[in-house]
């Protein structure tokens, strides 16, 4: 028997039933109250485990909500590379990846802007920390594949150019002066940005 064919022991299945326990109390508590509200101890009782059995899975309140953000980000970011693919234009097929990302950070402005904190901020050697990174890096490279659509854009322009749009992107989101703004709003000032940055 192959090792990728072997079944599951008892204990991988029971840490990952808690982890899927985990992830939805604390997906539940944030998106109903916000992750400043919630405690951890809120989400270990709704998760029906000890506070020292949540520690295993995520050390602080901010992996936490990064561990359940992650999996909508990845959702989001797959939308719109599918998207994307149908859209000849550039600018608005950059957008059609743009949009949903955006859609899903301001699903709970203020757990939005806390999981790009935590993204900028938190330890890197967090695997929940790095899977946002990852996360990031795979909307820049699709961001990238569209760019290079264009014979006028190399490799090199092309991960640069996304790499900005990105940036443009997360500081969009993130900056205090927009927190009241609208998806609709945020996302024509991003396209405003990018429109001057793509090629003609």
């Amino acid at each position: 028997m192959s090792v990728g064919s072997q079944p599951v022991g008892r204990r991988e299945r029971n840490k990952q039933a808690k982890l899927e326990r985990i992830t939805a109390a604390a997906s539940e508590l944030f998106a109903e109250h916000g992750v400043d509200e919630v405690t951890t101890q809120q989400i270990a009782d709704k998760a029906d485990i000890g506070t020292g059995t949540l520690f295993l899975y995520a050390k602080t309140k901010g992996e936490l909500l990064l561990l359940v953000q992650n999996a909508q980000y990845s959702g989001a970011l797959e939308r719109g590379r599918q998207a994307a693919e149908t859209i000849p234009d550039m600018l608005d097929a950059v957008m059609s990846i743009v949009q949903p990302v955006v859609q899903c950070n301001r699903a709970q402005i203020d757990n939005g802007r806390t999981y790009l904190r935590e993204m900028v901020f938190g330890d890197p050697q967090e695997p929940h920390h790095g899977e946002a990174l990852a996360i990031a890096a795979q909307t820049e490279e699709a961001i990238a594949d569209v760019l290079r659509r264009d014979q006028q854009v190399g490799d090199d322009d092309a991960a640069t150019l996304a790499r900005v749009v990105s940036g443009v992107m997360f500081l969009s989101m993130a900056a205090s002066l927009n927190v009241a703004w609208s998806v609709e709003e945020i996302l024509q000032d991003i396209r405003t940005q990018v429109s001057a940055l793509l090629p003609r």
